[in-house]
């Protein structure tokens, strides 16, 4: 039994998030997938996903594993499964892993970035991309409150309610903001991230632009650990899941 690896892109505009929905004809990534290898393989395909991408949110870099007897050559692998794939999900890289590889339990690091649009006008190639702010931001401190999002803490504050979620510490490694004409990019690298919990963080950050908070008050909202004080939760479009990494 082969234990094979994928590195998959998607935009997720028209799909009900990563996971598939069970008893239901709810359209997602999962389901796609498992039926495209189902088809090349003549095998009743199960994947196992890094983690799991709402409604709405993309992804650069997502990572999944499977078992499978197929003979089809490694390398051979992306183009079969992209040639049955529809054309918003797409295959980079195949695989061979060890027998206990499991793209979620091996996960060491994820990446994911957000995206805003800052304009008057939203352009309408970005619409599914990006989140729309019409009005100026202060991206110095924008940048300053993000920093404070670096180290290990209990980010209890900032996970949607209602989480089956009992252990709320994450380790942040890096949390940077960059601009590039109308395109404000947040990138944020972790161990781990909570329900919602990036799009909190840039709705935080962009309270911050808009002077209704100051960067220091990072700090207060991550020891209050109270969700009714930290940001709004922005919508899902312009988040992307960018890279997973692993120790092998």
């Amino acid at each position: 039994m082969r234990n094979i690896k994928l590195t998959l892109a998607y935009d997720g505009t028209n799909y009900h998030g990563f996971q598939k929905q069970n008893k239901t004809s709810l359209k997602t990534i999962q389901d796609e997938l498992e039926k495209a290898l189902t088809t090349i393989t003549n095998e009743n395909i199960v994947v196992n996903g890094s983690g799991r991408t709402d409604a709405g949110v993309h992804a650069q870099g997502q990572v999944v594993n499977f078992f499978s007897i197929t003979k089809i050559p490694i390398e051979r692998i992306p183009r079969a499964v992209n040639s049955v794939l529809p054309p918003d999900i797409v295959v980079w890289q195949a695989e061979e892993m060890l027998p206990d590889f499991h793209a979620r339990f091996a996960a060491k690091k994820k990446t994911y970035s957000y995206t805003i649009y800052n304009d008057r006008e939203l352009s309408p190639f970005w619409r599914y991309y990006a989140y729309h702010v019409p009005v100026p931001l202060d991206i110095s401190k924008m940048i300053k409150g993000a920093e404070n999002f670096v180290g290990t803490y209990d980010f209890h504050g900032f996970c949607a309610k209602n989480t089956a979620v009992t252990d709320f510490v994450r380790t942040i490694f890096s949390c940077g903001l960059e601009k590039e004409g109308p395109l404000l990019k947040l990138t944020i690298t972790g161990n781990g991230f909570l329900y919602n919990m990036v799009r909190i963080i840039m709705g935080t950050l962009v309270e911050i632009g808009k002077d209704k908070r100051q960067p220091e008050d990072v700090v207060t909202l991550i020891i209050a650990k109270n969700r009714k004080l930290s940001g709004v939760t922005l919508p899902p479009q312009g988040l992307c899941l960018q890279s997973v990494e692993y120790d092998y």
